[in-house]
């Protein structure tokens, strides 16, 4: 009698352990919006539609980047060294990539509207190359657009920070096939030689 009870018993917890992983699964797609490419395999909904102003003060949105694959970089211009760094990085790329870096549209993207305003954003990228385009735009349109793209983005209360805070962020930069279509990352501190080839293979997708 005993062993028939425990038999049912661990039937219903297999059951509802079934049960309930079916609908973490669910949960997790639903939540990760995973949709399929034309090859079959899965891929991560990165990247969409967005509303914001240039650092010449221009209403922009991501139909004025779809010409060309996007290499868009999300920082702030207070960041005390994981932003200058990857900028001071990404320069390097350029120059590497020679006439071949016009291929590519380059975006840095700031998750600190409240303090980076269009002239601290223009006065930002131009210390880095010429075509890095400064984005920003109100709270509520860079809540939008970290949404979209995926991006970790928190304020740090540091007393020892100008305004008594950083921006703990995602410190990875994010490739662009045409028309907004997510390629991949390349991470923070990455060698040079492999962000340049990822770079290339960007170009290449749009040829």
């Amino acid at each position: 009698m005993q062993k028939g009870i425990r038999l049912v018993a661990w039937t219903l917890v297999l059951l509802i352990t079934a049960a309930l992983g079916v609908m973490i699964f669910q949960w997790y797609s639903e939540e990760l919006n995973v949709q399929k490419t034309q090859s079959g395999q899965s891929s991560i909904a990165i990247g969409g539609d967005f509303a914001l102003t240039d650092h010449t003060g221009k209403a922009v949105t991501a139909a004025d980047y779809t010409d060309k694959p996007l290499v868009i970089y999300f920082g702030y211009t207070f960041c005390p060294d994981v932003c200058p760094t990857t900028l001071s990085e990404m320069t390097l790329w350029v120059e590497e990539l020679g006439d071949d870096a016009k291929k590519l549209n380059y975006l840095f993207i700031t998750v600190d509207p409240e303090r980076d305003d269009q002239e601290s954003v223009a006065q930002y990228v131009d210390a880095f190359f010429d075509d890095l385009v400064g984005l920003r735009g109100t709270k509520e349109q860079t809540e939008a657009v970290i949404k979209s793209y995926r991006v970790y983005a928190k304020k740090v209360e540091d007393e020892a920070a100008d305004s008594n805070y950083v921006m703990d962020h995602t410190a990875s930069v994010f490739l662009m096939k045409k028309n907004n279509v997510f390629s991949g990352t390349i991470s923070y501190g990455e060698a040079h030689d492999s962000a340049v080839a990822k770079l290339r293979k960007l170009i290449a997708s749009a040829e």
